[in-house]
């Protein structure tokens, strides 16, 4: 089979597949790639295929033209000037769809080349499961909008379900269940639609495998097993080191030093495999010596890794990626803490302001659980002064003033679904 057969069997593939929809709008990334190159970029297995499949879809039926690839395919990715053939095959006018375009040689200078040139007639929306696509270098600078995937969201994934959401006794019991599911398991699109449990935990292995190999071990240049080892001390851990981290693995007899291990923080991180929020500071120095926070990029690969299930830690991974996809570009998220020991989970900033102060605590029964949360926001809200304060729960439902703040309780559920207690936008597609 030469190029262009491959070429032409993804492309009529990627209009035929049938797709459930995901909550991305689609209409943004056809306006915005009149001016600029599109990238769609997440953790594998998101469903970026899925997303540039559907918006292929959308365009045929539109009347425009259109061509998916998927650049990754390994019948065709080793080829020099890969990028150049799929162009003479489709032509230089329409939509070029290209899905993991950074396995192709000299991506980022032909993207530019293609985007001078042809401006305004070849419209490029690529995919790209590596960070880099996000940040990149000096030829791509000013011409590329990035819009980030993250597995299913808690609205998606009832959705994949076939589960609808009624206000109902029994339909409250359906969905708390399916949330039980949602944090067990994560939200990737394909383990959402596997039934047999042992078959989603051996999927989610497999996907934890395959970032560790392809997406960060690959491009470390790191021995697979340290960097496997890796990966599960951080799953494992709320609070990253990189001391602590190298002197665990020493302890296990990995020889690695302190910069290798700060060099697989940043290619696990510019994988999606996990993120690492800071501590609220001004100080770029407190920022680099206080531990960040680690959270994986679904919560399934708690479970899936480790065999074991702790509510309180999914609960918190499951907010953290629902306020990362309901982020606008000026805002960004870290963790406060005073020299009392006092913590905020998460704290959203805009420029140097912190707007909203949000604890996550999965059992509110004891009045010292309650107290601990609470004086924390309060401390936090005299040195801060957050506009919101909230704490996000199992199933408490009120609004509390105390120590001069009000404070918001709301249903993780409920927060998830509706937005519930956030002006952030919940996004729907389009």
């Amino acid at each position: 089979m030469d190029n262009e057969e491959v070429f032409e069997e993804w492309s009529t593939y990627a209009k035929r597949k049938a797709l459930l929809q995901r909550d991305m709008d689609l209409g943004a990334l056809v306006k915005n790639s009149d001016s600029k190159i599109i990238a769609v970029t997440g953790v594998r297995r998101s469903g970026k295929s899925s997303i540039l499949m559907m918006l292929a879809q959308k365009l045929e039926t539109e009347g425009k033209k259109v061509c998916y690839i998927n650049v990754e395919d390994s019948r065709i990715n080793d080829e020099p000037g890969l990028l150049d053939e799929i162009l003479k095959w489709f032509g230089d006018e329409g939509f070029m769809l290209l899905d993991e375009v950074t396995s192709a040689e000299d991506w980022e200078g032909w993207l530019s080349r293609a985007h001078e040139l042809l401006k305004g007639r070849l419209h490029l929306i690529v995919s790209s499961s590596r960070k880099s696509i996000a940040l990149p270098s000096k030829p791509l600078r000013g011409r590329i909008i990035t819009y980030e995937v993250f597995p299913l969201s808690f609205i998606e994934f009832l959705r994949f379900s076939g589960i609808a959401i009624e206000h109902t006794t029994a339909a409250r019991g359906r969905i708390e269940k399916a949330f039980e599911e949602y944090l067990k398991y994560g939200g990737f699109p394909e383990i959402a639609l596997t039934k047999n449990h042992t078959d989603k935990v051996k999927i989610i292995n497999s996907y934890f495998k395959d970032i560790v190999g392809l997406d960060v071990a690959e491009i470390s240049k790191q021995d697979l097993s340290t960097v496997e080892v890796f990966g599960k001390y951080v799953i494992q851990t709320s609070s990253f080191s990189a001391s602590k981290c190298l002197n665990f693995l020493k302890t296990l007899g990995y020889k690695i030093g302190k910069e290798k291990i700060l060099e697989l923080e940043r290619y696990s991180e510019a994988s999606y495999l996990f993120f690492f929020m800071p501590i609220f500071s001004y100080s770029i120095k407190d920022k680099s010596q206080y531990p960040r926070k680690a959270y994986s990029g679904d919560t399934g690969f708690y479970y899936g890794t480790s065999g074991r299930v702790d509510f309180g830690r999914l609960y918190e991974s499951a907010v953290f990626l629902e306020l990362k996809r309901r982020l606008k570009e000026q805002d960004s998220l870290c963790y406060w803490k005073n020299k009392s020991g006092f913590e905020v989970d998460f704290v959203l900033r805009r420029g140097t302001k912190a707007t909203w102060a949000i604890q996550v605590s999965y059992d509110m029964e004891g009045r010292k659980t309650q107290d601990r949360e609470i004086r924390a926001l309060i401390q936090c809200g005299k040195e801060l002064k957050p506009s919101r304060s909230i704490v996000i729960t199992r199933n408490m439902k009120m609004t509390e003033k105390t120590g001069g703040i009000s404070i918001q309780f709301i249903p993780i559920i409920d927060w998830l679904i509706k937005g519930e207690g956030s002006e952030m936008p919940t996004g729907r597609i389009k």
